[in-house]
């Protein structure tokens, strides 16, 4: 996302808040659910999408959950059924957050198998890797270089990436592992991708909310990552994806798949197409969502994950022997 775009949503969010909150509602169950629907009916950035995917319809929703909230229900049963009928998003992006519980969606990747292994990235890294902020970085012993990034919420700036690829600079391929990554801050995904950047590319697209209605959107504005002023990285890059790889880590997917020497390999990421905002409830209950939607360079939704080149998974034997098969898959392509 480029700086203008992303300060016109920043500065947009203090207006949809003034939205969410014009109408009160009562601190009884029912109150806290008519305003808990009324939030996403307004606010969500998904729902058409997800009626055509697979046949969300919300006003159904609200018939089938409001009938459990007739008569008094204690704080434990509103909180069940109120996270139950956010499950109905299927978001991952979608919390509700009480003094005592997180609701969550989580099932974008806790159906599926993880495809890492801590005690495989302890063999392959050893004692001797280097660290620069949030990046962990070795040469693997083919000279191949691999840098291990965890989350994007820590943080990295142009100095720990210019020390991590000058140190590898002689390497003929470049590992990045973002396996487990459930996304962070986006300003580190473009500092990061700008780095395999040869010029000016297209990876996707935004919109922002213009109204109440479902389908309330302003046009599609073009999302831009431009070559890094700084060192950058030239040669073949494989970049390693599970189903944990979520929001900025799943945008990060995306800018790289638009960059010409870059290849993921892996499994389908958790997606997150949707940048998360904030409203609370009557009760003081806060309920997060996805409400600006972002869409890759051909105009498709990521809101459910982006597909590897390469679709690779762990295999039993190879953990019995030690051996990460995605990261030897990645080493092998970097070879050839």
């Amino acid at each position: 996302m480029n700086r203008l775009t992303y300060l016109f949503l920043i500065l947009l969010l203090p207006l949809m808040a003034a939205c969410v909150d014009e109408d009160e509602y009562d601190d009884t169950p029912q109150g806290n659910f008519e305003a808990l629907w009324k939030i996403i009916d307004e606010h969500y950035c998904f729902l058409d999408y997800k009626q055509h995917e697979y046949g969300l319809d919300w006003q159904q929703v609200y018939n089938k959950y409001r009938v459990r909230v007739q008569g008094q229900l204690t704080d434990l049963q509103l909180f069940e059924v109120l996270t139950q009928m956010l499950g109905e998003l299927r978001d991952g992006h979608v919390n509700l957050s009480t003094s005592y519980d997180y609701g969550r969606y989580w099932s974008w990747f806790e159906n599926y198998p993880a495809n890492v292994s801590d005690t495989l990235l302890r063999r392959y890294m050893g004692t001797d890797y280097k660290i620069a902020s949030g990046l962990r970085y070795r040469i693997l012993d083919d000279n191949i270089g691999y840098i291990r990034y965890e989350s994007f919420s820590s943080p990295i700036g142009e100095g720990n990436i210019d020390e991590a690829l000058m140190y590898m600079m002689l390497c003929q391929g470049l590992i990045i592992d973002i396996r487990g990554n459930g996304g962070g801050d986006l300003t580190y995904a473009e500092l990061l991708a700008a780095r395999f950047c040869k010029e000016k590319t297209l990876v996707g697209y935004t919109q922002h909310k213009t109204g109440k209605g479902h389908s309330d959107f302003s046009s599609l504005e073009p999302q831009y990552i431009e070559p890094s002023g700084n060192i950058r990285w030239t040669k073949p890059v494989v970049v390693l994806t599970n189903r944990q790889v979520f929001s900025a880590a799943n945008e990060f997917t995306m800018y790289m798949k638009a960059m010409p020497m870059v290849k993921v390999v892996g499994d389908h990421t958790g997606g997150g197409a949707g940048m998360p905002f904030s409203s609370s409830l009557p009760n003081g209950w806060v309920v997060r969502f996805s409400a600006i939607p972002t869409y890759d360079a051909q105009r498709q939704s990521t809101e459910f994950g982006i597909d590897p080149d390469y679709y690779v998974s762990l295999s039993d034997e190879d953990v019995l022997k030690g051996r990460d098969t995605i990261i030897e898959f990645a080493r092998q392509l970097l070879r050839e």
